[in-house]
């Protein structure tokens, strides 16, 4: 119930504003890109192989 209730309310939000869709677009890509960055390298990391220097440049901060 708590779900849809937010999906309501970001409809009406998105009716009224619309630049709001483009923000919620850029965070959820950001969002997603972060998961998959950080799953692949822990993946890496339990199977025993060595993170790309990228990863470990990236994530070290």
């Amino acid at each position: 119930m708590f779900t849809g209730l937010v999906l309501i309310v970001t409809g009406i939000l998105i009716a009224v504003y619309p630049p709001l869709l483009s923000v919620l677009v850029a965070g959820l890509l950001i969002f997603f890109g972060t998961l998959v960055l950080v799953t692949a390298y822990y993946g890496r990391k339990a199977r025993g192989r060595p993170a790309p220097r990228l990863f470990e440049i990236l994530l070290r901060y």
